[in-house]
């Protein structure tokens, strides 16, 4: 079936929508990667990894985005829910950044909240990390849930 695709094509399109669903724009990262996983060209290992890498990527995008918006233009409407999570639990909040439609918001309100950024890059990668692990065990049949 990957005929099409060959071996660093389907890695840069999994790399692709990695980052492409993790920023505002939307995408479908896990159907990808669940794909290439019952294809088993290449190792569950660097699978993981090449989405991790572009979500995290796409994630720490919308960081540097929430850098540049002004105050009173977050406040408004979507990311007030984001802000007052990221206010109260602080940089662990970042560890669900890889949820549909919270994820992206919260890593720009970190941006926006001037969070440090080695620790948004640590969390980020952290739960997205493991969201891809859990659901490539799964795929594979080697966790049960």
């Amino acid at each position: 079936m990957l005929d099409w695709i060959s071996g660093d094509s389907a890695l840069w399109v999994l790399f692709s929508t990695g980052f492409l669903s993790a920023t505002l724009l939307p995408g479908g990262s896990e159907a990808n990667l669940i794909f290439l996983l019952k294809e088993s060209q290449f190792s569950l290992g660097v699978l993981v990894l090449v989405a991790t890498l572009g979500n995290t990527l796409g994630g720490m995008t919308n960081y540097f985005i929430g850098r540049f918006i002004p105050a009173r233009t977050l406040e408004q409407k979507h990311g007030q829910k984001a802000i007052g999570w990221l206010q109260r639990y602080g940089y662990w909040t970042l560890l669900l950044s890889w949820l549909p439609l919270i994820g992206d918001p919260l890593c720009l309100a970190a941006g926006w909240l001037r969070l440090k950024q080695h620790w948004c890059w640590l969390l980020i990668a952290t739960g997205k990390a493991l969201r891809y692990v859990i659901l490539a065990l799964v795929t594979r049949g080697l966790f049960f849930v």
